[in-house]
């Protein structure tokens, strides 16, 4: 039987898509100062990798942080863009890794075991993005 704490966690789930075709714009236009603003430098690394395949990794990692924003839904100022990081894993599949402002919203919002979920077709790129949010705790109640 689950506990009462279990009942009342929840998962909060944010989806954002990104057309492809701008970021490569903003790619071209910008470069290295776009990348630097929105992307770690391992994210840079990973996508740059990608070759011909680049601009659809930028626009994925890009969907993947807006879809976090949405989880975390900052009440005021929200965290720079490389307090949200997508890492490929060794398998390929990716983990969000917050840092800075970006680890401490998550803490404050009691938000943990995150999960992403990346994708690009068609000129388009979605992530899905999902984390568990731990029951508020209880104070003094008596069982």
């Amino acid at each position: 039987m689950p506990s009462r704490a279990r009942e009342r966690s929840s998962l909060d789930v944010g989806v954002d898509l990104v057309a492809i075709d701008e970021v490569a714009a903003a790619l071209a236009r910008f470069g290295a100062r776009y990348k630097a603003r929105l992307f770690t430098a391992r994210e840079q690394a990973d996508c740059d990798a990608r070759g011909r395949a680049a601009a659809a990794s930028y626009a994925a990692r890009f969907a993947a942080k807006e879809a976090v924003l949405k989880v975390l839904a900052p009440p005021d100022v929200r965290p720079p863009w490389t307090d949200i990081e997508v890492v490929r894993r060794a398998s390929g599949a990716c983990r969000v890794a917050l840092h800075g402002a970006g680890r401490q919203l998550a803490r404050r919002r009691r938000l943990a075991a995150w999960s992403v979920s990346l994708s690009h077709e068609a000129g388009v790129a979605v992530a899905l993005v999902a984390a568990r949010r731990a029951p508020a705790p209880t104070k003094g109640r008596a069982r």
